[in-house]
Parts: C-alpha cells; structure tokens; sequence
C-alpha cells in the first residue's frame, strides 16, 4: 500500500547551529519542503540581519543538495522595535515572530517579560505588516502546576491579546489540551469571548507527533523516559485524545509542525536533562500512524500539506512524498562529531516509509 501527498512543510522546527545543526539538517531537508525555524539560539535571532545570517548557515551546511527552504522567524524580546518588524517584511526571508514567555522553555531567558506593558506597538506593527505572531502558550508563574500553565496561558494571555488585537494572526505552537483545541476551534467558528467576537481565521494551531501518540504515561513507564521529555509537557489521555479528534476532523486550522528539537545525548540522560524531542527522522510516520489508526488517511494530506500553507498565505508545494506501508525500524542514536542524538521511538518499528517521489 503507498499514499501520495503534497510534499509537507514543517511549521514549528529546531535546527539548532554548529555541529548539530550539520547532524539534524538533513533529517528534515529530505522530506520537508519548507520549515519554520525557531530562533531560540544563543544568542537568540532577534534582528532580521540575525535571521538572514542563520539562514545563509542553514542553506550552507545544506551544500546545495535539497531544495528545502527555510523560513525564518525573529525572537520576541522586551526591546523589539516596531522598525525591526517593518526590516524583517521587507527581507522576504522571515515569516513570524516567536513569543517566548521568559524562562518558559530551552533558551527562553531572554523571552517576554510583560507582553501587554513592553510589547504592544510591536504588536500593532505586526498586524500592519500581516507578521503572524508564533506563540509557546504557556505561564511561568512558579505557582503554577506545569499541568495547567496551557490553559492558564489562553485565560491570562490569549484570549485578551486577541481582544485587543483581532487582526493579529496567531499560531498557538504544538498545542497540548483540550482547552486549546477548544480556543482554537471557537476562534474559527467566531464564539464570543466577554462580548467580544474574535475574527475568523486569524488562530490556528500546530501539533506535534509526540503529543499526538504518547501521555504523560510515557515519562515514566519502564523508569524515567528522558527522551520523552519536552516542553510544554506531555498531558492527560483525555488531552491527547481530543487532539486526535481536531486534527483528524479536517478542521483547516490545525497542521503540521514538528517541534523537532534536538539535544545531544548527554544533555538528555543527566541530572538535569534538557526538554525536547528529536523527532524529525520519524515524524511523517508517526502522523501517518495516528491517521490510519482514526480511520483518516483521506485527511492526512491537508494537515500536513495544505492547511500551514493556506494559513501563511504561501503557494503549497507541487512535488510528492511517498508514504509506503512497509516496515522499517528506527536507529537507536545518531551520532555526529560530538557524540549521539535519541531519536523519538528509538529501536522501535514503524509502518509507514516516507520517501520523494522521483
């Protein structure tokens, strides 16, 4: 059995830079055609120049072998300038910005501190220039249980952001609950919130593979699952099941976006281990699987293909992946010059083969 789709593009993707940059490329550049990639460096992408300056890395290290492309965001601070979003349209090169609550996450440190008292006409300005706004939704309050900082994030946050900026496109990244599958779903079908109507169509979501296939069952089971392990953390079988439903619904709003994000071994597997999967290599399985396992193949394409490139307001793409049903197994690691990045479902077999069609 194969299936033949518009070749995906991944909307949410950690390249990191240097040598694992070199290691985890290519992984995404054979089956992607585009990708989103996050600006969480150190030091952060937060200047265009920046942007175009990783971009050039990317595209370097890729040695002219692929035509994938790499679509570049800016790092949301305290001290983005309206001016610098104007610089970041006019480059071609970058297609959102990312709010990172300070401390939210990996190399968020230098992230938002007051979005509403700090970040206001650099809001205004990327609704002038139609910059979308790529949200990690989540709450640092300590007080806070990890559990919940989701949809405490939406009731604090989103929702009020959106009352005062309508027209501000939003992608909620690799949501995790039913809450936000629920937010995202009202917005389309235009509910009010405290009287007030949110515009249709300016709230979309991306889903990851691991919040699609594992709970937070999965961080445990055996001892403790570093490999598994990211931020926002896995959820409740209730919240994966109902992100399950939104994606395999058709609903347009909904679409791929990996959150692939590497840590070399060592970072994982350690006292303090790093939050992040590496699932780039396994992806377009692992969301072939979910399809099958809902009765939706027929749905898989649009999610994949064609509902991040309608939201972004790109052409989609005209080459193919094949997915061929047939079993392969997944590496236990990969290694580069440094040491070895775990792949998600190391040592595991798959069912779908991705590959391009020639």
């Amino acid at each position: 059995m194969e299936l033949s789709i518009a070749q995906p593009d991944d909307w949410h993707l950690h390249l990191r830079d240097g040598e694992l940059l070199e290691a985890v490329v290519s992984h995404s550049a054979k089956q992607f055609g585009r990708a989103i990639i996050m600006p969480n460096l150190r030091p952060p992408v937060t200047t265009t120049a920046a942007a175009v300056a990783y971009r050039d890395a990317i595209l370097k290290t890729l040695q002219g072998n692929t035509d994938f492309t790499p679509l570049m965001t800016l790092y949301l601070t305290d001290k983005t300038s309206p001016h610098e979003i104007k610089l970041a349209r006019e480059s071609g090169v970058v297609y959102g910005v990312k709010l990172y609550p300070a401390g939210a996450t990996t190399n968020s440190q230098d992230g938002v501190t007051d979005l509403f008292g700090k970040c206001i006409p650099v809001l205004e300005e990327m609704v002038n220039q139609e910059m979308p706004l790529l949200v990690h939704g989540e709450v640092t309050d300590p007080e806070i249980d990890i559990f919940d900082r989701e949809r405490v994030f939406i009731d604090r946050i989103l929702k009020p952001l959106i009352q005062k900026l309508p027209k501000l496109k939003v992608v909620m990244e690799h949501v995790t609950t039913m809450d936000a599958v629920k937010f995202v779903e009202s917005c389309e079908e235009g509910i009010y919130y405290f009287y007030f109507m949110l515009l249709k169509g300016c709230v979309a979501a991306t889903v990851t593979p691991q919040h699609l296939l594992l709970n937070r069952n999965s961080l445990f089971q055996g001892g403790l699952q570093p490999h598994n392990y990211c931020l926002p953390v896995l959820k409740r079988e209730t919240h994966r099941q109902t992100i399950v439903a939104a994606v395999t619904s058709g609903n347009k709003r909904f679409f791929l976006g990996t959150d692939s994000a590497p840590h070399d071994r060592q970072r994982k597997e350690c006292a303090c281990g790093c939050a992040g999967v590496f699932n780039s290599p396994v992806a377009l399985s692992i969301y072939a699987k979910i399809f099958e396992e809902a009765g939706a193949l027929d749905k898989l394409e649009a999610f994949t293909s064609f509902n991040g490139p309608d939201f972004y307001g790109l052409p989609r793409n005209t080459r193919k992946i094949i997915l061929k049903k047939t079993t392969w197994k997944v590496p236990e690691s990969y290694s580069y010059a440094s040491g070895s990045i775990v792949p998600m479902s190391a040592g595991e077999s798959l069912e779908w083969l991705p590959f391009l069609a020639s």
